[in-house]
């Protein structure tokens, strides 16, 4: 997904009613007429679903001189302090050829069968790569590459890199990427080999949080992503992704960069806060974040993600605290061709919260052919805008 402060846009199914909240969230509810070929300008504020921290927010609160507990308190209200140790499994996306998990040769690498019990000191024997290679029997095999693959082992279970203390560098398609702990083919319960990183907690957090926040960003800011960061990978190792890894390493979880994405000033905030997350009920707690709040946060599906007033999204190096773009009407008829030609924008539903009565719930677009009712958040995911709290003019 993305280097730091980039979230995933979700698409959801078609909104089948154009019923109006009731109360506050229906405030806001309004439409425009759209009158032969025209420009369609949305304007809008923050980017993301909205849900816990808002990381320009974090930088906001840090600037004023709020300390990390103070940020983590106020985006994730009514948790508590606890502590998260212990190892953490993730999924390599970008190995795309896991049938065979192949990395560069160094001292001190050594190997596990999965199938016996102990690990084998790889010798150095010239080689330039080791592999582990599974063929379609499902025997498992150890090559190395000298000039060519030449068969090393042949195992009984499956096979795991060890790196004894130093990075080991795996080679994927697309180059080499260097990963601290252990390194496996897995295989998930639908039988998909995929490749795994098995790590201690702290050392996966410091290929995690340069990727999401700007290291160089306030210590407490970079602190206060830190204790998010470790409680959601917690939070996931207690309610796994597969039986073959628990996180997966790109913005549908968080996203990981391994050994290569660190850097000294996040390695610095990940020691300082070293074991701290924060917990709901005495478990890891949901600690979604994203990039800016626009100035409100918007409720998740636990109690301490609420929809609140945030007085430190809107700093002047947030430039995404408020946004606009412009499209032609003959943008949304592509997107939406079951409506002919657009005469009509009417948004039937709002959440209450903040400039124009909040975060969109539904729109509805009525056309010469036809009218669709949408969610916000497939209206946003389709145009591919910031967030889903936005309003609109026509000229």
């Amino acid at each position: 997904m993305r280097r730091a402060l980039l979230l995933a846009c979700t698409a959801l199914a078609l909104v089948v009613t154009t019923a109006v909240p009731a109360g506050a969230a229906a405030r806001g509810v309004r439409a425009w007429a759209v009158d032969g070929a025209a420009t369609v300008t949305i304007s809008g504020h923050g980017y993301g679903h909205g849900h816990g921290m808002s990381q320009y927010g974090a930088e906001g609160a840090a600037r004023q001189g709020l300390t990390y507990r103070q940020i983590a308190e106020f985006y994730y209200p009514g948790t508590e302090w606890g502590t998260g140790r212990g190892r953490v499994t993730v999924q390599l996306t970008g190995d795309t050829t896991p049938q065979d998990l192949v990395v560069l040769a160094r001292p001190g690498l050594t190997l596990r069968d999965t199938g016996v019990p102990g690990r084998t000191a790889l010798p150095d024997n010239g080689a330039t790569q080791w592999r582990v290679a599974t063929g379609p029997r499902g025997v498992t095999r150890v090559s190395y590459l000298v000039k060519r693959w030449r068969t090393f082992a042949t195992l009984k279970g499956s096979g795991e890199f060890y790196a004894g203390g130093a990075p080991i560098t795996l080679v994927t398609p697309s180059g080499q990427h260097a990963y601290r702990g252990r390194l496996r083919t897995a295989v998930t319960s639908s039988g998909t080999r995929v490749t795994v990183n098995d790590l201690n907690l702290e050392s996966y957090l410091r290929g995690v949080v340069p990727l999401e926040m700007p290291a160089l960003w306030s210590p407490a800011a970079v602190q206060a992503q830190s204790v998010a960061a470790r409680t959601y990978a917690s939070y996931e190792r207690a309610h796994p992704r597969s039986s073959a890894y628990q996180i997966c390493d790109t913005s549908s979880c968080q996203v990981y960069g391994g050994y290569d994405a660190e850097h000294p000033a996040s390695n610095a905030a990940v020691d300082a806060t070293r074991g701290r997350i924060l917990t709901s009920g005495g478990d890891p707690a949901f600690t979604q974040f994203g990039s800016s709040s626009g100035g409100w946060t918007s409720a998740g599906s636990v109690a301490y993600l609420p929809a609140r007033q945030d007085p430190y999204d809107g700093w002047s190096g947030n430039p995404v605290h408020d946004w606009k773009v412009r499209l032609s009407d003959t943008d949304l008829e592509r997107a939406w061709p079951a409506i002919g030609d657009l005469t009509r924008i009417a948004v039937t539903g709002r959440d209450g919260n903040g400039a124009w009565g909040g975060r969109v719930r539904s729109i509805t677009l009525t056309g010469s052919k036809g009218k669709v009712t949408v969610s916000g958040d497939t209206f946003r995911s389709v145009l591919a805008l910031r967030s889903t709290w936005i309003t609109f003019s026509v000229g």
